[in-house]
């Protein structure tokens, strides 16, 4: 009975080590598990090299209606260019011809207000007091000091009042932006009302800015300006050049209500 005991206590024993030791080959003979690591692996590759095709292909049925409606917006009817034949065709752009004429029918339109302005100032340019002559920034009324003022004074001689009225009637339909620029000689001015020759160039430039609001001219579509002797046309060494230099410039600046900038 002891040595049945003692049998049966050993085989007790045995029994869970010989378990632990199958179990433990059995997870040793598992030698695949690094299959699923790489079958994940390829699997995102895969995907990711699908995601990439699809970005970089181009569905020409969408870019082709796209382009269709981009050509419809902007073209008008296509007419077949001259030397071509009927099934070749030009687009022709309406917003660029659209400028094209706008800029053609302000360009006339200023030409023509030069010709009126011209007329409106003849009493005073008999003797060469008034020149009238286009810039590449407008059309540029340059009147000698003398026949607006008198020396060293800034009222208007009532002489100058009725042809500065007929140009005043005339800006007043024009759109353009007009610029009144004073301009003295370099001779020194010094009096109570006029310290310097800036004071005096700018109460001419503003003087004749008050007249033309009085005859129908939008203010804001003015702007006065003084020189002073900084803006020479001619010589001060010669009494022909100070009274050329002394004088007061009516600039009509193109392009409608643009630019309110100084001459530079």
């Amino acid at each position: 009975d002891e040595a049945a005991a003692a049998q049966a206590a050993a085989e007790a024993v045995r029994k869970p080590r010989r378990a632990r030791r199958a179990r433990h080959e059995e997870e040793h003979e598992n030698h695949e598990r690094w299959l699923v690591s790489y079958a994940d692996f390829i699997t995102l590759l895969f995907a990711f090299f699908v995601v990439m095709y699809a970005i970089s292909s181009v569905n020409e049925g969408k870019y082709r209606v796209l382009s269709d409606s981009l050509v419809e917006a902007f073209s008008t009817a296509q007419s077949p260019m001259p030397g071509k034949g009927e099934g070749e065709s030009y687009i022709r752009f309406p917003i660029k011809e659209a400028a094209r004429a706008q800029r053609r029918k302000a360009e006339a339109r200023e030409r023509a207000l030069g010709e009126d302005l011209k007329r409106s100032l003849e009493p005073l340019s008999k003797d060469g007091q008034v020149t009238v002559t286009e810039t590449a920034r407008g059309i540029a009324i340059d009147i000698k000091a003398s026949a607006l003022f008198a020396s060293g004074q800034a009222d208007i001689a009532p002489a100058a009042v009725v042809p500065l009225g007929d140009v005043a009637r005339l800006l007043a339909q024009a759109p353009n932006v007009i610029q009144v620029e004073g301009h003295t000689d370099n001779a020194p001015i010094s009096n109570p009302v006029f310290p310097s020759n800036w004071e005096l160039s700018a109460a001419r430039a503003s003087r004749v800015v008050r007249l033309f609001e009085q005859f129908g001219v939008p203010p804001a579509r003015m702007s006065a300006l003084g020189f002073g002797e900084h803006r020479a046309l001619d010589s001060n060494e010669t009494p022909e050049g100070r009274a050329r230099n002394r004088r007061v410039t009516v600039l009509i600046l193109r392009g409608g209500d643009a630019g309110l900038a100084p001459t530079p």
